[in-house]
């Protein structure tokens, strides 16, 4: 095996970027996962029509283009001179079912399953910030109520308090950080096909 290629759910999710809102994946990517030429891509496309429409792939404009090339350290898109086209799941879905051929339905599984594992795991993140922040407000209505009630609060109790409200901003920030960036949750699950070198 180890002269073969895994494919893993990390580098799936390597690949996965946020373009007009939808996470969609670089027909020269996909070119490289399935292990064939990006033009054999296109003219699986071309060939099809009625099965991409622009909700399931669209070329890149310019300023989309230029914009994920700043974010992106690849040669590849240097040699490029046609703007990009890009897939959301259900057009990688649909790019199987032209490519025709056992590798492509096996590694478009893969995909599926790494956009549906992303999904969950996005929405655990944001639950839990919704938590957090339910929970900030209620300690900061307590506060305030019990403010009320006893105005003979100790500086040391106050700051006590503070301090806990504090931590808890800080929590919320750090779980909005890491919801912003799901993609980049590290667990590796070996999936897809092998390929002869």
């Amino acid at each position: 095996m180890s002269d073969q290629l895994l494919i893993t759910a990390e580098r799936i999710e390597k690949n996965i970027y946020t373009v007009r809102g939808i996470e969609v994946m670089l027909d020269s990517d996909l070119a490289n996962i399935y292990n064939v030429e990006t033009k054999r891509i296109n003219e699986a496309v071309k060939r099809n029509p009625k099965k991409f429409p622009d909700d399931l792939m669209f070329q890149l404009t310019q300023e989309e283009f230029d914009n994920l090339r700043s974010q992106i350290a690849t040669t590849n898109f240097t040699m490029t001179r046609i703007l990009p086209k890009v897939f959301t799941e259900q057009g990688i879905y649909m790019l199987a079912t032209v490519l025709k051929s056992d590798k492509a339905t096996d590694v478009t599984l893969s995909i599926m399953r790494t956009f549906t594992k992303l999904r969950r795991y996005a929405m655990e993140h944001q639950n839990l910030a919704i938590q957090i922040k339910a929970l900030k407000d209620e300690l900061k209505e307590e506060f305030t109520q019990e403010m009320m009630k006893t105005k003979s609060w100790t500086k040391d109790r106050l700051s006590a308090v503070a301090d806990s409200i504090i931590i808890l901003e800080e929590s919320i920030t750090e779980l909005q950080d890491v919801f912003s960036d799901f993609k980049s949750a590290n667990e590796v699950e070996k999936i897809g096909f092998e390929r002869d070198k």
